[in-house]
């Protein structure tokens, strides 16, 4: 049983939260590969709450890869589904569900209507400054050559390009395509967990001849310890390695950049914290994305304007987007006031 504090206002009792789930799926302009994954559309799990003709919305792809998947999200929630409807707050929510996409829809719609309802912005309440446009990678799937040199070439305001690899022998060409289409840019890479060590040595000189500026996550989950001795003059960034802020202190000395997903945290509130702990443990912050629409990037821009990486893209690989949406330009990412949170 839940205590009056633990609500949000005692008129909560007199008014409570209606709860709605959907599950909803979102072709891809192409398809997209990653190590040991391709995929032609995205799913997603939409979470709206409503009171007092409020509405708050949460959006969540999951976690694919720990099976995290918007059809066990719902499962998740409605199993919580009466206490949710007496009216949670973001702090009790914390305590409910795991880091993850259900606690992350969750999350986010619980910040989206408690802003309507109090008539002030997610950014104000947060105590940060009104969000600025933040530049953007935009991200090349794992292809032949020819083919992520033309879509890089397709990104033409993109000023920072991701390029996703696998651990396979072309490599190597990828990556000297794509820094050849776009010589202008700010390039990082993206093993996915694909790499051995014996592969990224080998790849080394051709990322430093293509200045790439940012490695992330080289090997699986489980293999840091190959980052121990290292020395790599690119700086490392853990995506899988790194879920939620309890993993965060055994990412120093290992790695220099932690990317924080809202989907793998569970939600903006865990997202906020961990970005502020990685600062404290001496780490830089990217934000990153599992993929969905505009209304899965818009809660991440606030967790961005506190990192130094930023990759929020999903949308731009969609057939079509969410209306309101972000909008990309000169490449950056804005959202629109009436998108979320405001």
């Amino acid at each position: 049983m839940l205590s009056a504090c633990e609500v949000i206002g005692n008129s909560d009792f007199m008014n409570p939260l209606r709860l709605r789930t959907e599950i909803e799926v979102w072709p891809l302009a192409r398809p997209f590969s990653i190590t040991g994954y391709t995929s032609e559309s995205v799913e997603v799990l939409v979470v709206t709450l409503e009171r007092d003709g409020h509405v708050g919305r949460g959006e969540s792809a999951g976690v694919y890869y720990r099976s995290d998947e918007p059809g066990t999200m719902i499962r998740q929630i409605d199993s919580l589904r009466t206490t949710i409807e007496s009216g949670i707050n973001r702090d009790v929510l914390q305590r409910l569900l795991p880091p993850g996409g259900a606690r992350n829809a969750l999350d986010c719609a619980l910040w989206d209507l408690e802003a309507k309802l109090a008539g002030r912005a997610v950014w104000e309440m947060a105590g940060l400054q009104k969000p600025r446009p933040l530049l953007t990678t935009f991200t090349c799937g794992a292809d032949d050559p020819e083919t992520m040199a033309s879509i890089a070439r397709g990104y033409g305001s993109a000023r920072a390009i991701k390029i996703k690899l696998t651990g396979e022998g072309c490599d190597a060409d990828r990556v000297r395509a794509v820094r050849s289409a776009r010589a202008d840019v700010w390039l990082g890479v993206d093993a996915n967990q694909g790499f051995s060590r014996e592969t990224l040595d080998r790849l080394m000189p051709v990322l430093l001849e293509a200045q790439v500026a940012l490695i992330e996550q080289p090997f699986p989950i489980g293999q840091e310890f190959l980052l121990d001795d290292l020395r790599s003059p690119i700086p490392v960034a853990a995506d899988e390695s790194v879920q939620d802020s309890r993993d965060l202190p055994a990412m120093v000395g290992r790695f220099e950049v932690v990317n924080i997903k809202l989907d793998k945290c569970g939600g903006l509130t865990e997202g906020l914290a961990m970005v502020r702990m990685a600062h404290e443990l001496g780490l830089a912050a990217m934000v990153g994305n599992m993929g969905g629409t505009s209304l899965a990037m818009a809660p991440a821009v606030v967790v961005g304007q506190l990192c130094s990486v930023v990759d929020l893209d999903g949308p731009v690989i969609l057939k079509a987007d969410r209306t309101p949406r972000a909008e990309y330009s000169d490449g950056l990412i804005t959202c629109p006031d009436a998108l979320w949170g405001v």
